[in-house]
């Protein structure tokens, strides 16, 4: 996360200096890669942790599910 925040600060700095576009762009599209590696890695783990733990009782694991569902749908 430290890192997409210097990304982000970097392209804020691209922009407000007057960079070209197209250099502005391909640092935009660098940070939302790293983001989608970070909520990658975080869905892998929720899913591996809280969903796998909640099967143990199907109240708590349709929650889970409802929960992920909800998010994923979300854009």
């Amino acid at each position: 996360m430290r890192r997409i925040e210097g990304q982000i600060n970097g392209v804020i700095r691209m922009i407000e200096s007057g960079q070209y576009c197209i250099d502005i762009l391909n640092q935009t599209k660098a940070v939302k890669n790293a983001l989608v590696t970070v909520e990658t890695k975080i869905l892998e783990a929720h899913l591996s942790n809280c969903v796998h733990d909640s099967f143990v009782d199907p109240n708590t694991a349709d929650k889970k599910i409802e929960e992920l569902i909800k998010v994923l749908k979300k854009n």
